[in-house]
């Protein structure tokens, strides 16, 4: 197989990267995915567009969730447009609940930093809290209201994506693990697997939590990114109970459109695990009471686990690794690989092919390992 360009992964990156290429000119465009596209992180994530929410601090990476979730409302049009599927864009904003006397010191801490940098965000008494979401616990003692971060159906994100590589000749190779990068010298040719060689002028690995896993020719991948499992639970109702993404310091609640309740989520460093357990959907519901004591007597629809791809500083990875040329990076996403797809592709895309590095590189790069000396053991 040769290809322009080859994208190792699709996941939501992967397939937001193709889409965005194809949309700037780039043909030959070939998707492998180890499994189906879009049915790990991406299809376990919460698609929550909140950087707000969950930023303790400003910055560069605060910036550039707040740049990427700022291109949704575009993207959703354009989704709609290119490809029939309402990727569920709900724009009404997020409540973020204080219970406890540590959780009102860290709001208002929240509250002042960010009117400090520019941000929009309201403070609310409790009974405006209460008056915005009548089911919400009546223990709340205040609240912030983030009426800038949304959320999006993350699984219909991926359909249309899908569904856009489809329509446009994007090919997508599923059930394809690519267990090594093909090299000649210090330039990346391709990728191959235990039964193919898959050959592009660029390669884009997009590959989450396995990026580590990957040879760099008969070298190992010089960065380490380790799988974080997230697992999540879902009530059904009959109709919706929620109008907003609910936030408190130990979850949240992901109201949908169709009547689920998401609520999410555990952080578990336990391998390559999937499992889901039972002590995770009990410490969830317990969170989920908390917020709403009403969503005690609902019973669990779902339950998955998600495996997180993160570096050691959890930051993003993306960008050109010094000394190989030909090879793009985009992994690490950790939680917030929905909301930065839209910023990643375009970086990627300019990056590919106007040759210029990509927003934040300085922050992301994959090369700050080495200029920092962190090890890669």
């Amino acid at each position: 197989m040769n290809t322009n360009v080859l994208i190792v992964g699709g996941g939501v990156i992967g397939l937001s990267i193709a889409r965005e290429l194809h949309k700037r000119g780039v043909r030959g465009i070939a998707v492998v995915e180890k499994g189906n596209c879009g049915q790990e992180a991406s299809w376990a994530a919460g698609g929550m567009l909140g950087p707000q929410a969950e930023a303790d601090e400003g910055g560069v990476f605060l910036n550039a969730c707040a740049a990427s979730r700022d291109l949704y409302p575009q993207l959703s049009a354009e989704l709609l447009d290119e490809t029939g599927v309402d990727i569920e864009l709900d724009r009404s904003g997020t409540l973020y609940l204080a219970f406890t006397d540590n959780d009102v010191l860290e709001l208002r801490e929240r509250l002042e930093w960010q009117r400090s940098v520019g941000m929009q965000v309201e403070h609310l008494s409790a009974d405006e809290a209460r008056r915005a979401e009548p089911f919400i616990s009546p223990d709340v003692r205040e609240a912030l209201y983030f009426p800038n971060d949304w959320q999006v159906e993350n699984r219909k994100l991926l359909a249309a994506l899908r569904q856009y590589a489809d329509i446009n000749g994007i090919e997508i190779r599923e059930n394809l693990p690519a267990d090594r990068l093909i090299t000649d010298g210090l330039r990346v040719l391709g990728a191959e697997s235990n039964s193919e060689q898959l050959f592009a002028g660029t390669t884009v690995l997009a590959t989450g939590a396995w990026t580590s896993l990957i040879k760099l020719g008969i070298a190992e991948m010089p960065l380490r990114i380790e799988p974080v499992r997230g697992q999540m639970i879902v009530f059904q109702t009959a109709k919706r109970l929620f109008q907003r993404v609910i936030y408190s310091r130990r979850g949240y609640l992901v109201p949908r459109i169709d009547g689920r309740i998401l609520v999410g989520s555990t952080s578990e460093k336990v391998g390559f695990d999937h499992s889901i357990t039972e002590s995770a959907a009990i410490s969830l519901r317990t969170m989920a009471t908390e917020i709403a004591p009403s969503t005690a007597g609902l019973s669990l629809a779902e339950h998955w686990s998600g495996l997180r791809p993160t570096a050691q500083d959890g930051l993003p990875v993306v960008g050109a690794l010094n000394g190989f040329d030909g090879l793009f990076i985009a992994t690490a996403h950790y939680r917030n690989g929905i909301l930065l797809a839209p910023l990643t592709a375009g970086s990627a895309a300019e990056s590919i092919i106007e040759s210029v590095a990509p927003l934040y590189f300085e922050t992301f790069s994959p090369n700050r390992f080495r200029l920092r000396g962190v090890s890669h053991g």
